[in-house]
């Protein structure tokens, strides 16, 4: 657990930003991979974006803090819920 809080603590945006999360995750989690040949998504951002809005708006969060907090508000309503 300490060596992937220190990895997470070192690794800056632009290492971030090279890494294709959806394709690295879709190995542990297959739906990744597929849910976009599925899913209605733009139906489902529509809704994100108005609650990312809100929550900066709201609260003043700057687009980042405000896909975190909700990332983090959605994982604790699906862990919470299980």
């Amino acid at each position: 657990m300490k060596e992937i809080e220190e990895i997470i603590k070192n690794t800056d945006e632009e290492n971030e930003n090279r890494v294709d999360w959806t394709n690295a995750w879709s190995k542990k989690y297959p739906v990744l991979a597929t849910y976009q040949k599925k899913v209605n998504i733009s139906k489902y951002a529509i809704e994100l974006r108005k609650m990312l809005n809100d929550l900066s708006l709201e609260y003043g969060y700057n687009e980042l803090d405000s896909m975190l907090v909700l990332k983090d508000i959605l994982y604790h309503e699906w862990k919470d819920n299980k």
